[in-house]
């Protein structure tokens, strides 16, 4: 064999070596992997028999708003049973009013707007005491000494009770401070405002309570 012949089998030799590394490489390259589908992620979904507080759950705004509006102030109904210790000695006993018309605030020395309405609730008590009338702050969850020092401070004319572990203000469903009811002498709730709420408001509620009297702000 010439060297022209020896050239030509070595060029066919070596294309059909690369030609066979070629074959096998395709054959071994893996199959690539589908793409996911939307059907194929997953997304987190509610338990059978349970609800999702982030889809369903009322905020705390509106949670407080539909009870104030709706259940709250339990107008045209008797008033819950209301027994406190009064601050400075003896008990606080609405079923023992019965009778007198009755302005109930629950409250709390930290309460800014509750700090407010005290000099107004003064006025009222003492321009409306001969008609029968009385005012009644009920202080929630606080010790003795705070509210003392608190009344002290601002020459409150009228009975506090002490509602030192929250039960009286559940019974009333007080879910926001300062708030306000108005009790006839039958003990009928007429009026109900959730502060810090202003004499006009307050004179208008107190006109529910004193028949025939010109209530004024």
């Amino acid at each position: 064999m010439g060297p022209r012949s020896t050239v030509v089998v070595g060029l066919v030799t070596g294309a059909m070596v690369a030609i066979a590394i070629l074959f096998s490489a395709v054959i071994l390259l893996p199959e690539p992997s589908p793409a996911p589908t939307a059907a194929a992620v997953a997304t987190p979904t509610a338990s059978p028999g349970t609800t999702s507080s982030a889809a369903t759950g009322p905020t705390p705004t509106a949670s407080v708003k539909a009870s104030i509006s709706t259940t709250g102030f339990h107008i045209g109904e008797p008033a819950p049973r209301l027994s406190v210790p009064q601050l400075g000695g003896g008990q606080i006993d609405l079923a023992s009013l019965h009778g007198r018309p009755v302005w109930i605030n629950f409250m709390q020395t930290t309460c800014p707007p509750c700090v407010d309405e005290f000099p107004l609730m003064n006025g009222f008590a003492a321009r409306y005491a001969d008609a029968g009338l009385l005012v009644v702050a009920i202080d929630i969850r606080e010790d003795e000494g705070t509210v003392a020092s608190f009344v002290r401070s601002l020459n409150a004319q009228f009975p506090i009770g002490l509602d030192s572990d929250g039960l009286a203000a559940q019974d009333w469903d007080a879910v926001a401070l300062p708030v306000h009811f108005w009790v006839d002498g039958d003990g009928i709730i007429r009026g109900g405002a959730l502060g810090g709420i202003g004499p006009d408001i307050m004179a208008a509620n107190l006109g529910l309570i004193l028949p025939g009297v010109d209530v004024t702000p």
